[in-house]
């Protein structure tokens, strides 16, 4: 009965750590791609000014995400954007384009490891040492667990529900709208998307309402391409 009761607690565990890291990482994951974005977009100028406008607001992003990134609880990740985060700070400290673009790509190299580990967060494995540990996590695991998993799994189920309008229309805009237009209007849809998940205290509906609605969009982007054909 132990032995049965142990491999329960370890499945329940394995759901929890499943579910709910991974939805967290991936908020948190949208906001350090926000950064990229921006970090990319400072190192790709020639004008120091605004280099330096562009890693302001990487710096700032990184600053209003560090609630997802310790609900994410990926140390590795963690880690590199702290690193990043240092470097994007001493872009801003320098008198010239060129040390200002090798921090800045420094930064971009933290950054990615961020991302890259947020990705494998889930193929990390649970480290502990004592066993009473162990236990006291899984117990609250499950707690958490028997609470929060099925109000999550419906709110979320029905917001994909909802969103399923939303991807139809964004397809029939692809194929009847001029390209530039369709592309000009997905834009702004990611790019709102972008800042709301930025915002500190949203309830968990309406983050994953953004997340979700920046990933279709981003997918409608990536079948625009440029428009230039």
């Amino acid at each position: 009965m132990k032995k049965i009761c142990s491999i329960l607690y370890v499945i329940v565990l394995g759901l929890f750590s499943s579910f709910k890291p991974s939805t967290a990482c991936e908020y948190a994951g949208s906001n350090i791609n926000f950064v990229k974005s921006q970090t990319q977009r400072a190192i790709a100028e020639d004008d120091i000014n605004q280099a330096r406008y562009f890693t302001y607001k990487a710096v700032n992003a990184i600053e209003k995400s560090r609630s997802q990134l310790a609900d994410c609880g990926c140390q590795d990740a963690t880690l590199n954007i702290t690193d990043g985060l240092e470097n994007l700070k001493k872009a801003t400290r320098t008198s010239s384009i060129n040390a200002t673009r090798l921090l800045l790509n420094r930064a971009l190299e933290n950054i990615l490891g961020g991302l890259e580990a947020m990705e494998n967060h889930g193929l990390h494995g649970t480290k502990y040492s004592d066993n009473v540990l162990v236990m006291n996590t899984v117990a609250t695991a499950n707690a958490k667990l028997a609470m929060k998993l099925p109000e999550d799994d419906i709110l979320h189920k029905k917001i994909d529900e909802s969103l399923e309008n939303y991807k139809e229309s964004l397809n029939t805009i692809i194929l009847n709208v001029n390209c530039k237009d369709a592309r000009a209007f997905a834009q702004r849809v990611f790019t709102n998307c972008e800042a709301e998940l930025l915002k500190p205290k949203l309830t968990e509906g309406k983050k994953y309402y953004n997340l979700r609605t920046k990933e279709i969009t981003a997918a409608a982007l990536e079948k625009l391409g440029d428009c230039n054909n």
